[in-house]
């Protein structure tokens, strides 16, 4: 699946302004994606077209190499890495991250069991008792986050906003049939 940025997020008052420093597309690796509900497939697009409306996303050894955004990207789950392939304004390859997911493994694991424990909570729990499964369920996801701009940092110049929907995909490509 790729999502691009709407075409007004390109244009200011009729002159063509683009944002080089940000994501114009997203691609999931869909061979990664192995089982798919109706709440991952929401949370998926969800996290894919709010990451293009409004992200910060400079590859650091990239724009080093002269190439300029807005950039293009691929994420996949190959051989316990996640991978981002970049490719920048002009369609050229500007390079691949490739980040171990060793390190995302238990959080990862927490976040899926909170999130079921959160939806088996709505058909029964009071508004109190899902309130508190949320806020886990947001603190779980913040420390994943926080864990994947640790694993960027010096590699992708980027905001929390951005990097916690990054996380939102990761897990969704770590989801097993």
């Amino acid at each position: 699946m790729t999502l691009a940025a709407p075409a007004w997020l390109c244009k200011s008052w009729g002159r063509q302004t683009m944002d080089t420093n940000r994501i114009a597309t997203i691609t999931l690796d869909e061979t990664s994606i192995l089982r798919r509900s109706e709440t991952v497939a929401r949370e998926r697009e969800v996290a894919l077209r709010d990451l293009v409306e409004d992200n910060s996303f400079t590859p650091v050894r990239a724009a080093e190499n002269g190439h300029v955004g807005p950039w293009d990207l691929k994420l996949a789950v190959r051989e316990a890495r996640l991978e981002l392939a970049i490719h920048d304004a002009k369609g050229e390859e500007a390079g691949l991250i490739a980040l171990g997911t060793t390190r995302f493994r238990r959080v990862i694991r927490e976040y899926f069991a909170i999130c079921d424990s959160y939806y088996k909570a709505l058909r029964q729990a009071s508004a109190p008792e899902l309130e508190t499964i949320d806020m886990a369920r947001r603190g779980i996801h913040d420390r994943g986050t926080r864990h994947l701009m640790d694993a960027l940092d010096g590699k992708v110049d980027t905001d929390f906003a951005t990097a916690r929907r990054l996380f939102t995909l990761l897990c969704v490509l770590h989801i097993k049939g």
